[in-house]
């Protein structure tokens, strides 16, 4: 069955609805998917109105509930009334309003098991007092992992490249607070493991960006890659991931540094998302750690081409490809490491121990195992 997406409307006033539209209505969206849009049909109207003719005559599928979407249609929710006044490029109490009207809904539904992903449209950090980083990492604990802090990760992906970051949204005077063995570490494990779970990677290589300039320069433009990071990445090769640095954060994007591993880990905001975005301006946000699957373009509300036709698409529609394929890598990476087949162990000949699993016809029966071990314990 083609899973069920959420996807909110973001900021009223930005160009949400725009790369919405232009995404689902191009490509193979519907045969991969059943999009459940939280918005609003007479707002989306008056932002379609600005488009090309292909994409003004919209027809929805208005529903009351997910689980009346169908297959091959523009399904939507009202959350908000009609009456909502679109002002391009402002940011409004009432885009806010909407725009957290959207995501309380969708996360409703999500809790319920009536979709199975989330795509974000970009909004206004005012609306929800932060991020939807912040705001989703509350609502949504991750499962699985033994870890601190609010397990959650921000994390920048385009092809290839995937950049994460210890400090999300954290003014620069704060950061160096942040920077933690036990912060850092939670994040390369999250980081870790999504890799494995959400991006099929079994051995994952992960590059640790350092905080100063030079990385410290042995001390002299700061001591936290000597007394903090280079320690932890120690600390987490100890514990078995494959991680490598402090690098220097230009040499290491600049001699393309980056295509050698398969994740990076930066120490704040602007570090690791100036030179992603430069790379690449259609890549993917993605929040690793939590128990659902969500994304997001990786632009902001986008006020200054609202209600001018020139928004690019590509992000957008990266995102809800990317949802759909995490959302695919994690059920098979969950269902494989579900009810592993049952075994005992026995001793051979020389007295070195062997798993026999019980439902297999070539380790039952016959001579080819002799003192039987305590099956209690099974040992690995």
């Amino acid at each position: 069955m083609k899973p069920i997406v959420a996807i909110t409307t973001g900021d009223t006033n930005g160009v949400g609805y725009e790369v919405i539209i232009k995404s689902l209505l191009t490509g193979y969206m519907f045969e991969i998917m059943r999009p459940v849009i939280y918005g609003n049909a007479a707002v989306a109207k008056k932002h379609f109105q600005t488009l090309d003719e292909e994409f003004r005559n919209v027809t929805w599928n208005m529903i009351d509930d997910a689980s009346q979407a169908k297959d091959g249609r523009l399904n939507l929710i009202t959350c908000y009334t009609d009456d909502l006044p679109v002002e391009f490029g402002k940011n409004t109490a009432e885009s806010n309003k909407a725009a957290k009207a959207s995501l309380e809904r969708a996360c409703r539904d999500l809790e319920a098991g009536k979709v199975q992903a989330l795509v974000t449209a970009p909004l206004c950090k005012e609306s929800l007092g932060g991020g939807h980083t912040e705001f989703l990492a509350k609502r949504f604990k991750g499962d699985g992992l033994q870890v601190t802090g609010d397990g959650s990760l921000m994390m920048l992906c385009s092809g290839a490249l995937r950049v994460a970051l210890v400090c999300n949204h954290v003014a620069i005077a704060d950061i160096p607070a942040e920077i933690t063995e036990e912060h850092i570490l939670q994040k390369l494990t999250l980081l870790n493991e999504s890799l494995k779970r959400d991006f099929r990677i079994e051995k994952p290589r992960i590059a640790v960006l350092a905080l100063n300039p030079h990385a410290g320069d042995q001390g002299l433009l700061g001591k936290e890659e000597q007394e903090v990071i280079a320690p932890t990445i120690d600390k987490a090769r100890e514990q078995g991931l494959w991680v490598f640095g402090p690098y220097a954060s230009d040499g290491f994007f600049g001699a393309g540094r980056y295509t050698q591993f398969d994740a990076v880990l930066a120490m704040y905001h602007d570090q690791g998302l100036a030179p992603f975005k430069t790379l690449d301006m259609s890549g993917v946000n993605y929040t690793a750690g939590l128990s659902i699957v969500r994304t997001s373009p990786d632009h902001g509300t986008g006020y200054d081409i609202a209600g001018k036709n020139e928004a690019n698409p590509d992000s957008m529609r990266n995102a809800i490809y990317m949802a759909i394929d995490v959302l695919r890598a994690r059920t098979e990476y969950d269902e494989l490491r579900q009810d592993p087949l049952p075994f005992i162990v026995r001793e051979d000949r020389e007295g070195r121990p062997r798993r026999e699993f019980i439902d297999f016809k070539t380790t039952t029966g016959g001579n080819r195992f002799e003192k039987p071990m305590n099956t209690d314990q099974p040992t690995a």
